[in-house]
């Protein structure tokens, strides 16, 4: 990154944002319930998706060339959809278990 203010700004949401996710998955792991779980999803999706837009602000200025960030950005896309349709999944279970327990009483 160039040595600037902004580009040294950028780094360390990037640093930050993109290490956010595995911790945060972590705790998911831990949930305490589904509704824990997929709250826990969420601040993953978030941050994976911060990532990317730090990512693509610094290939859009040419702050790093395009080609050296366009493999991380694609990464961090594809775990931003794989999070992304596992809390689809999470929800559309849980409204089906919601009902089958409407349903049963």
């Amino acid at each position: 990154m160039p040595n600037t203010i902004s580009s040294l700004a950028i780094a360390k949401q990037v640093v930050r944002s993109g290490t956010s996710p595995s911790a945060n998955y972590r705790a998911a792991c831990l949930a305490k319930s589904d509704k824990d779980f997929l709250n826990k999803l969420k601040m993953v999706e978030e941050e994976l998706d911060e990532t990317n837009h730090w990512i693509d602000i610094i290939m859009r200025t040419g702050m790093l060339p395009a080609g050296r960030m366009s493999e991380l950005y694609t990464e961090s896309q594809e775990l931003l959809n794989i999070i992304s349709k596992s809390i689809v999944s999470l929800k559309t279970r849980l409204k089906a278990d919601e009902m089958a327990n409407k349903n049963s009483k």
